[in-house]
């Protein structure tokens, strides 16, 4: 298959997936708190990829270590952590547009730090989008709630996304998609997930009745799925295209978190509606001229 075509065919499962993770971190609250659904979440990836890890072992990237870790910690466990918080406060929906300003940070985090050329363009469409989110952040359901923090989590989240992205496609694109994921989840990650689970009293507290089943069911197709099977498919997508096309993904999302949220009975206001609106319309201005990220 040319790289062409397994882009977009990436872009579009990719779409799917992720756009469907955001209500299944919502029915996973309803049977964890935030902080348990984001360390289940990383650990099950974790277990699932650790055949993979312990057997190409020797493919470590050691003198990519700390470039490893950056991308580990911001685009698979930070977010993770912040998703949830974020969504016992704002709608599955609402955190599914949030996350279509990805490809805004990944400009921001290419121009400061890769050295990427920012245009005019750019500029315009950064600042189009933010005024949709400040429309998002005042246009709650009571008549103008103020929901600031969460949104702000939200942005902080996505932003990680960037950092990670623009890492991994700088840094590390000589490892295997597949390897750096199973490296990810099950030799970086393992640990810190386990760590923050013990501390949420998980452990203490965990039962296999059917509330706790249920959510763990939840969890896992959230990790399998939204996480694990997700990030080496992403991974490849950054190797066959470029940052920009592969926070593409980002745009369609909220397609997807909105039909479900619809079907799980959420509604979004005028303000908001509008909010999710400006922010797409600035997505799709800034990205009105072909290759504009640069070195």
């Amino acid at each position: 298959m040319n790289a062409d075509k397994e882009k977009w065919i990436l872009l579009i499962v990719l779409t799917v997936i992720w756009g469907s993770s955001f209500i299944l971190i919502k029915k996973s609250l309803e049977h964890f708190n935030p902080f348990q659904v984001g360390a289940l979440r990383v650990l099950i990836a974790g277990i699932i990829l650790l055949p993979i890890a312990i057997s190409k072992y020797k493919l470590f990237p050691k003198k990519h270590l700390k470039w490893l870790l950056l991308a580990a910690f911001t685009g698979n466990f930070i977010p993770m952590f912040l998703f949830p918080i974020a969504e016992t406060e704002v709608s599955s929906s609402i955190a599914g547009i949030i996350n279509s300003m990805m490809p805004i940070f990944v400009i921001i985090v290419g121009a400061l730090v890769w050295k990427f050329e920012t245009t005019k363009i750019q500029i315009v469409g950064t600042l189009i989008s933010f005024t949709g989110v400040c429309l998002l952040a005042f246009g709650g359901s009571d008549g103008g709630e103020f929901k600031l923090i969460p949104i702000l989590l939200l942005l902080l989240a996505t932003l990680c996304y960037a950092v990670s992205t623009t890492t991994v496609k700088s840094k590390l694109m000589e490892v295997s998609s597949t390897i750096l994921s199973a490296f990810v989840f099950s030799f970086v990650l393992f640990f810190p997930s386990i760590i923050a689970l013990a501390f949420t009293g998980f452990f203490s507290t965990f039962s296999f009745d059917e509330n706790h089943m249920l959510g763990l069911m939840f969890v896992s197709l959230l990790s399998i799925f939204g996480t694990g099977l997700a990030m080496m498919m992403n991974y490849r997508l950054l190797k066959v295209s470029s940052p920009l096309f592969a926070s593409t993904v980002t745009l369609l999302m909220p397609i997807v978190a909105i039909i479900w949220g619809i079907l799980d009975g959420e509604k979004l206001t005028v303000m908001q509606f509008m909010g999710a609106t400006v922010i797409i319309a600035g997505l799709v201005f800034l990205r009105t001229k072909p290759n504009v990220i640069k070195k």
